[in-house]
């Protein structure tokens, strides 16, 4: 898919990185990248997600909180290294993600500074695990529809999207992914392969969550149809510093859902810690 060239966004870049014992290539892109000391954020995407489906929020939340952004695809999505064939991911996969492939990016883009953190679903649990491991280069997090446990609602939701995929058709599911993943099957299989594994039914990070220290706001829509409100209920029980935001008339991708509110509490919420620091 070409998009349009954004004069906030520079071209999408690609570098390579030793991961798993091989170099996997990551597509990326800078925004904002004019405001050389501004804050950076760096955005996490969902489990089928990549840089394009983020579309214009990312550059959007950027202008309206003053940051600079840097968006990414994970190995397996977007135009980045897809799986190997044959490669089943396992129960650690968003570990890897949060304590292999980040930093490892971060050095290669020359990110040491401390930065923000915003992940949806799966990023959202990335993001979480990354800045539990890596406090001292996290300056604030913000969490959209994250998992921190397996629900039964969570398996449901993604089962039907599996039966969705597999049907095919024009129009359907794996057309539409297709547009922003250069091996659709590598990115809908690895996400849904895990997913659907009994054996991550144990799955849960809210140890981890007990980790967090720096400022995070936690969002979730009331409708959601991939988790409930015990998602990130349980993040604010056990961390130290989180402010919730439960939506109401929003689901599965409050930026989506819910944009001018979700941009403006973000908005706000960093402005807040960045004066509490």
């Amino acid at each position: 898919m070409t998009c349009a060239p954004m004069p906030w966004a520079s071209a999408v870049e690609r570098v390579c990185i030793p991961w798993r014992d091989r170099q996997v290539e990551i597509e990326y892109q800078w925004l904002e990248a004019h405001r050389a000391d501004a804050p950076v954020m760096i955005f996490l995407h969902e489990g089928l997600g990549s840089v394009a489906m983020w579309k214009d929020f990312p550059a959007q939340l950027c202008r309206a909180a003053g940051l600079r952004g840097l968006v990414y695809s994970r190995p397996g999505y977007g135009r980045s290294t897809p799986r190997l064939p044959g490669e089943v991911w396992e129960s650690d996969f968003m570990h890897r993600q949060a304590h292999e492939v980040l930093p490892v990016l971060r050095e290669a883009l020359g990110l040491a500074q401390p930065a923000w953190l915003l992940g949806h679903s799966d990023g959202g649990s990335i993001a979480l695990l990354h800045a539990a491991r890596f406090p001292e280069l996290t300056a604030g997090v913000v969490l959209m529809a994250p998992h921190v446990m397996v629900e039964d609602i969570s398996v449901a939701s993604i089962a039907k999207a599996a039966e969705a995929y597999h049907q095919g058709g024009q129009g359907g599911l794996r057309e539409r992914l297709a547009r922003y993943h250069a091996d659709v099957d590598s990115a809908f299989g690895g996400w849904a392969g895990i997913w659907l594994d009994p054996a991550f039914r144990r799955w849960n990070i809210e140890a981890e969550a007990a980790c967090l220290r720096s400022p995070t706001l936690a969002i979730q829509g009331l409708d959601d149809e991939y988790g409930t409100l015990e998602q990130v209920r349980a993040i604010a029980r056990v961390a130290l510093s989180v402010k919730l935001l439960e939506l109401p008339a929003c689901g599965h991708s409050p930026h989506r859902d819910q944009p001018e509110q979700v941009t403006e509490s973000i908005r706000q919420f960093i402005q807040t810690s960045r004066r509490q620091a």
